[in-house]
């Protein structure tokens, strides 16, 4: 049996993890609840690992996996064997897969580009060949439009639950709405995958790392490649 406020954060837990692909920081969960402090959180935490809702995996920044779900919010398992390789954390999960995907594989699955290597640190040149391909399930893949992935290089997204060496499913698009993880591309030859805040005519590029600090820039210096939508990740 759950407290309230135990479903609560389940909830929101669940709901950021399907739309983002990756958990909300303690900071979001803490002003989701109107908490005053981080403990309570992590009280909340404790409380739905140890009755089997969640699953905490060590040594991994907001590595938090739903394993079931009250019946009354869905019920059934959520999540997949902590064994199983690769590891996949969806993003928007749409009725069915955009027909702009390409190849569709019988199981599902879809191969997506892998465009070289997305900067989660200091940004890198500009993404512009294909490395390889990585296959993806089909329900991963949101709304209309071209998808592809990257992997990432650097730490400075750790804190949203993108470690260094995931690779991250991006849907094509050149808007965004705040709070998007988005890949950016700077000055037309930087790019780099940040969290995206515009304000006025000044965009700023946030990091999920407070070893690095936010980059602002004006509208013009910064195009929107398109936005997170799901996460890959092998141990």
């Amino acid at each position: 049996m759950l407290t309230q406020k135990q479903k609560d954060l389940l909830n929101f837990i669940h709901k950021r993890v399907q739309r983002d692909g990756v958990p909300p920081s303690f900071d979001e969960m803490k002003e989701a609840l109107d908490l005053r402090s981080k403990s309570g959180i992590h009280r909340l935490i404790t409380a739905l690992e140890e009755r089997g809702f969640i699953r905490r995996m060590a040594h991994r920044a907001r590595a938090i996996e739903i394993v079931k779900l009250p019946e009354a919010m869905g019920g059934g398992a959520a999540g997949a064997a902590l064994g199983f390789q690769p590891k996949v954390i969806d993003g928007d999960r749409p009725d069915s897969i955009p027909p702009s995907a390409i190849g569709i594989q019988n199981n599902g699955a879809v191969n997506l580009p892998v465009m070289g290597k997305i900067a989660a640190g200091v940004p890198i040149e500009a993404i512009s060949q294909v490395n390889s391909h990585v296959a993806v399930p089909g329900n991963m893949l949101s709304g209309q439009g071209e998808h592809y992935a990257l992997e990432v290089k650097g730490d400075s997204m750790i804190d949203a639950g993108i470690n260094d060496g995931d690779v991250v499913v991006i849907r094509e698009t050149s808007s965004a709405d705040n709070g998007d993880i988005v890949v950016a591309l700077v000055e037309g030859h930087e790019a780099t995958l940040k969290r995206y805040r515009r304000k006025g005519s000044t965009i700023a590029l946030e990091a999920a790392n407070p070893a690095y600090e936010t980059r602002m820039f004006s509208d013009d210096q910064v195009k929107v490649q398109g936005r997170l939508v799901g996460l890959i990740r092998t141990y």
